[in-house]
């Protein structure tokens, strides 16, 4: 595969994203929190506790969490830790 070139302006917009990844990823766990709250049949549940996980990996929430997290699949339990971490994400800014 070719090295990819970058314009400084693509560079720039990259960083950028990489830059506010946790706030993203805090973002779409918020917007997961509300759509399995809504969410009627267990196939959609399941897809949904599926990209919860993936969302907390890339957050890089402390493993002992999400595993309880993802054992319980409680949207109570993950309300209050995505909270927590909101919080204190906007603390360290």
């Amino acid at each position: 595969m070719a090295k990819q070139d970058y314009t400084p302006h693509q560079q720039a917009i990259i960083s950028q994203y990489y830059d506010q990844l946790d706030t993203i990823m805090l973002t779409k766990l918020q917007e997961l929190v509300s759509e399995l709250y809504l969410a009627e049949s267990d196939a959609k549940k399941k897809r949904l506790w599926d990209r919860v996980q993936k969302a907390m990996i890339r957050l890089n929430a402390p493993v002992p969490i999400v595993e309880h997290i993802m054992a319980r699949k409680d949207v109570e339990v993950l309300a209050k830790n995505v909270q927590e971490w909101f919080a204190h994400s906007t603390r360290k800014k």
